[in-house]
């Protein structure tokens, strides 16, 4: 029973979000059905090449499997070689317009053998900082957490800052937001609650940014600088990122798993920002923890 909920309403949610994202491109995504052949199977929404996003993918999945993958059961050693069910939502979506902030949003339900958890977040990837977006965006993150306990913004904004830290550079990857994991607390209502109020959150939290950067006028400079920093974010996604080992390592579809990544990005060697610029102020003003709410 509680299985089925939770399918019913992420299904809901990939229509919900999908719908108000077509109506910013006004065109349709791409929809992609695909069955694991272990077990379960998803559809996968797409777009590339709109007029606001260069890539937007929504994914759902219910997936099964015979054995948790070492991902999954490190923490978890008495749940080794168990069979177990995944269901979530996930999506990432990379904008054209460099003044436009890359997002990531995931909310996922997870059981084996007597044990189930809820997981996800949603984090704010921008490549020129503004204020007045980073704050909104925690603020709608808050705003979703507080209703269950005031204590859980501040400890679910603090494992972000640590989760989505690229350590090999020694930064951020961008302003982050909320990230949590194994939650169980209480019991399943309430922790399928709080998930659902993440997944109801997103769209209130981006939607009035895009609206605010989509026409801001951009040029090769910033453009540049926006496939540099999307570097940054293939390098987190490849290299630490937990669904994407997770979804590798049991065997999921990799066209799904890396939807995620941007369709251009570069790198540059050794590449400082010129002190004093733009560039650098996306350095020394947001890829620091800071209290945004």
């Amino acid at each position: 029973m509680h299985a089925r909920a939770v399918q019913d309403y992420f299904t809901g949610l990939q229509l919900r979000i999908v719908s108000a994202l077509e109506s910013l491109e006004e065109r349709p995504f791409v929809s992609d059905a695909w069955q694991r052949p272990e077990g379960g199977g998803g559809i996968s929404r797409v777009i590339e090449d709109g007029k606001l996003f260069e890539r937007g993918g929504v994914n759902f999945s219910q997936v099964r499997g015979r054995q948790l993958p070492p991902s999954a059961s490190a923490s978890r050693p008495h749940l080794a070689g168990q069979p177990w069910e995944a269901t979530g939502v996930s999506l990432v979506l990379h904008p054209g317009n460099p003044y436009c902030p890359t997002v990531h949003l995931n909310v996922r339900f997870f059981s084996s053998k007597d044990t189930w958890w809820f997981g996800g977040g949603m984090d704010l990837t921008p490549y020129y900082g503004f204020e007045e977006d980073a704050r909104h965006f925690h603020a709608s993150c808050r705003q979703a957490l507080d209703p269950f306990d005031a204590a859980y913004y501040p400890r679910f904004k603090r494992w972000c800052d640590e989760y989505f830290f690229i350590k090999h550079r020694n930064e951020p990857r961008g302003i982050g937001g909320i990230f949590f994991d194994d939650f169980a607390e209480r019991d399943f209502d309430f922790s399928f609650r709080l998930a659902r109020s993440i997944g109801d959150a997103f769209l209130g939290a981006y939607l009035p940014i895009v609206e605010r950067r989509r026409r801001m006028a951009f040029g090769s400079r910033e453009r540049a600088f926006q496939l540099y920093r999307r570097g940054r974010y293939v390098e987190f996604n490849l290299v630490y990122d937990r669904g994407t080992v997770f979804g590798l390592q049991s065997g999921g579809r990799a066209e799904s798993i890396l939807m995620s990544m941007p369709p251009h990005a570069a790198w540059r060697y050794d590449w400082k920002p010129a002190p004093g610029s733009p560039e650098e102020k996306l350095y020394t003003d947001f890829l620091k923890p800071r209290d945004w709410a």
